[in-house]
């Protein structure tokens, strides 16, 4: 039956640049943790939802794909990835995720962002269709400054460049620091008050090159951060590092806070959610894997969420270059979680907007993507089965209502060698 209902949905071509599209007797996911409507219908039209629930009318003239009654959702929105920018770790000269400059809050993703690397497609064929991209501290508390991408098949990757600074604290911040807390804090407390110095007077600050604290480049990147019109995403674990950074709030008002990681949320849920900042959090951290994660537990996402705190699934410093695509896992992992006695997780519907709404809200960008809500981007998915299951695949996968090629390199190395017979030459010199 599975064969069968592929094959049909393989025979229902469309044009490779479509960007107006009808999936129709779909179990559709709107993704902002409402129940999965049955017999569903979405409608794209010019790269934008117009319509999606049931007893939607497909317009005349649009193309129509028949689900056959299998999952259709949101495209995933990878909460923090470091996707695009790195390819081999080990490898300097294909890692531009940090560096060793003069430069910090300056520095700016996008020119490092390669739609070509391996992990872009092998993600793109799991279901995900936009993700966080974040720079890593080198230098300094302040990494630099990230991009939202597309995983789409051309050289256009960036949807959003310079959507957020990105900032480390607890632990890490520490050693860029010099060694300690205060120290990182006492950094933090200096560059935003010559930050704010700067946006009085550019034409006053003194730029003293690589023996400053801050650069002019550096001071001017950080403006629209202290303006609350730049996200400050902040690397934090430890429940008093979580309290001194939403203290900032109180310093300088405008700070449109995130915090990532976050593993010691739970304990401090109510404050979060007080402070009205959102949380990119690590959904498999179970086990104190350091100093500032003494408290780490499987129900932290659970517990916040019902604390009123906004929670999507990030993946810091979990092979966040290559894969995002186990943020379904994990999301999977939260629904069983429910069911444990004693543990507290999601149900399905807010276990998929922790991997598609919510990490869109939590960048400020939930009016564009993550759910299936009338003028989001068509970014859309078919799959075989639950896409929290781990046997599940994605059958169809749109972005902006152009439908992608799912085609890996692990696919084509697998039909290369499938025949073991040699041709004229060994199959490692075929194309």
């Amino acid at each position: 039956m599975k064969r069968l209902l592929l094959a049909a949905i393989a025979l229902t071509a469309l044009p490779a640049a479509a960007q107006t599209v009808a999936v129709t007797n779909a179990k559709l996911v709107i993704g902002d943790g409402s129940a999965t409507v049955e017999g569903g219908t979405v409608v794209v039209r010019d790269g934008r939802v117009i319509a999606a629930g049931r007893g939607v009318a497909v317009p005349a003239g649009v193309p129509v794909v028949d689900a056959g009654g299998r999952y259709v959702t949101p495209g995933i929105f990878a909460g923090f990835t470091r996707m695009g920018i790195v390819e081999v770790d080990g490898v300097d000269e294909t890692n531009d995720t940090g560096a060793n400059s003069p430069f910090n809050a300056a520095i700016d993703v996008v020119p490092a962002v390669n739609p070509r690397t391996s992990a872009i497609t092998l993600n793109r064929a799991e279901g995900i269709t936009r993700a966080v991209v974040a720079p890593q501290a080198r230098g300094s508390i302040f990494a630099g400054q990230g991009a939202i991408i597309d995983l789409g098949a051309d050289m256009d990757a960036v949807t959003k460049p310079r959507a957020f600074q990105f900032m480390e604290y607890g632990e890490t911040g520490a050693a860029r620091a010099g060694g300690s807390r205060p120290a990182a804090y006492a950094m933090l407390r200096n560059i935003l008050f010559e930050v704010r110095d700067y946006a009085r007077n550019p034409a006053s600050f003194a730029d003293r090159g690589k023996d400053a604290l801050l650069t002019r480049a550096d001071a001017q990147a950080l403006v629209p951060v202290v303006n609350g019109q730049v996200p400050l995403l902040v690397h934090v674990e430890r429940a008093s590092d979580i309290l001194v950074i939403l203290g900032l709030k109180r310093e300088v008002p405008a700070l449109k806070l995130v915090l990532v990681g976050v593993s010691e949320g739970w304990t401090v849920a109510p404050q979060i959610a007080a402070a009205g900042v959102p949380v990119l959090a690590s959904a498999l951290a179970d086990l104190p894997a350091s100093f500032e994660q003494l408290a780490a537990t499987q129900s932290n996402i659970g517990r916040m969420q019902k604390a009123g705190v906004t929670v999507g699934i990030g993946m810091i410093n979990d092979d966040e270059a290559r894969q995002a695509r186990l943020v379904k896992q994990y999301a999977g992992n939260l629904v069983a979680l429910g069911k444990v006695p004693g543990a507290s997780g999601l149900d399905w519907g807010q276990a998929f907007a922790a991997i598609s709404s919510k990490p869109a809200e939590a960048m400020g960008m939930g009016g564009e993507f993550g759910s299936l809500r009338p003028g989001r981007r068509g970014d859309i998915v078919l799959w075989d089965g639950d896409p929290l299951e781990i046997g599940s695949a994605a059958v169809r996968v749109y972005i902006d209502g152009i439908e992608q090629p799912l085609a890996t390199r692990q696919d084509k190395l697998k039909q290369r060698y499938f025949d073991p017979k040699e041709g004229a030459l060994p199959k490692a010199y075929e194309r």
